[in-house]
């Protein structure tokens, strides 16, 4: 692969993935870390991205805000990752628990794992309560609201509503961007509303993060890092942000 080609390619898939790490890049490419990290440095210097810590950014929709990545793209970006993730959070429930799901394919993972038990699951995922409709000892509530296609989920004003009526145990939600200082972070507002009212209406808050989306700081923001309880990650994670979350007293479990 040519050099202009590289190039070319590296935006190609950071923009339609809405981040990167060099590792993948590396691997996609046939090349080393530190060409890749070379590259990512004279993509960032031509304005075609944007450098992050461990990897790129997109700025492809950086004045209007990330749209949704269709659902069959996002559930075969770092699968494998998410598969072990939602394995390791079915293991955090408990008979009779109440839990929210989101609308992430890591949440679609865990339901799919979840073991046929009496628990109430509250979610606005079409994907999650299709996935549990034939477990008949899970209670399934749906929000409704306004149809996201791409996610396959509902948000708007009544998605919110509806989940104001509810309180749950455990929250089990993903994201686009985790930072350690400015916080959760979504692509897109609406998405992030309904996150938010689920955070509000649960007594734990567990974060389902694959170590890409760490150091991403997305349009909008859902939350402060510290609203959440726990952390399931994968190895990849950075030993500085390993550090940073155990100071501020966020439980980390890393598969």
């Amino acid at each position: 692969m040519l050099v202009a080609e590289r190039y070319e390619k590296i935006v190609e898939w950071v923009d339609a993935q809405g981040s990167m790490r060099v590792t993948e890049l590396s691997e996609r490419c046939g090349v080393t870390e530190e060409t890749i990290r070379r590259d990512l440095d004279k993509l960032e210097q031509a304005g075609r991205l944007r450098r992050s810590h461990g990897g790129a950014v997109t700025i492809k929709y950086k004045d209007e805000g990330q749209p949704e990545i269709p659902y069959p793209e996002r559930a075969v970006t770092h699968a494998e990752e998410k598969r072990r993730i939602a394995d390791e959070a079915v293991k955090l429930v408990e008979s009779g628990d109440r839990i929210a799901l989101d609308a992430s394919t890591t949440a679609w993972y865990m339901a799919a794992g979840l073991p046929n038990i009496p628990l109430t699951v509250l979610t606005n995922s079409i994907k999650v309560a299709a996935e549990l409709s034939n477990k008949e000892q899970i209670r399934v509530i749906a929000t409704g609201g306004q149809l996201a296609s791409k996610s396959l989920s509902f948000v708007g004003p009544l998605a919110e509503r509806s989940l104001d009526a509810y309180h749950v145990d455990k929250v089990f939600l993903s994201c686009k961007g985790v930072h350690l200082t400015m916080g959760i972070s979504e692509s897109n507002e609406l998405q992030a509303l309904v996150k938010q009212k689920m955070i509000s209406i649960a007594d734990e808050v567990i974060l389902l993060a694959d170590s890409s989306k760490f150091n991403i700081q997305a349009f909008t923001r859902v939350a402060q890092i510290e609203s959440v309880s726990r952390v399931i990650t994968d190895y990849g994670l950075d030993q500085d942000q390993v550090r940073m979350l155990e100071e501020q007293m966020i439980e980390l479990i890393r598969v």
